[in-house]
């Protein structure tokens, strides 16, 4: 048998060794982010539901039971500008959110009906810009829209487990 040495044969096939994360803070802060996230997503849903448990699609408009619906974001979640920002998000279901090509196309004319053209050129300006959210600032977030997820749990009877 032939004794060879593949990794010096072919050294960009071999997995490179993570590195820790750029975005990892000192106290979590990237922990944070992902709590938020998470905790952000459930209220938009809450809020796009009717107190029937349904909501409609911002890019199709299929009417979906709360647990078919995502979070979805008009800017990217890459954008931090807007990551939380109450009028880049709304209630999207699945196949659009995940799947969909031309979503966004459907999602603006929608966006645009819904917030009004006003404070979508005031989003579109805030998407342009850069954000660093500070601790504080993520862990006052988390304590508001708990709060909230809590509330609107309750009006609608919707079980959301934080």
């Amino acid at each position: 048998m032939l004794n060879v040495n593949t990794k010096k044969m072919f050294p960009f096939y071999q997995k490179k060794k993570s590195k820790q994360s750029s975005r990892t803070r000192k106290s979590g802060g990237v922990d944070l982010v992902k709590k938020l996230d998470r905790i952000f997503s459930y209220y938009i849903r809450l809020r796009d539901v009717m107190p029937n448990g349904v909501g409609k699609c911002i890019s199709c408009g299929k009417i979906k039971p709360y647990g078919e619906l995502d979070c979805g974001h008009f800017f990217g979640r890459m954008n931090m500008a807007t990551r939380f920002d109450e009028d880049n998000c709304h209630g999207e279901c699945r196949g659009c959110n995940r799947a969909s090509a031309d979503h966004l196309i459907y999602y603006q004319e929608n966006l645009i009906k819904k917030i009004g053209v006003a404070r979508f050129s005031s989003l579109r300006e805030r998407a342009h810009s850069t954000k660093k959210w500070e601790e504080y600032e993520l862990q006052e977030m988390i304590a508001k829209y708990t709060k909230e997820v809590k509330r609107l749990s309750y009006e609608k009877g919707i079980k959301v487990s934080i």
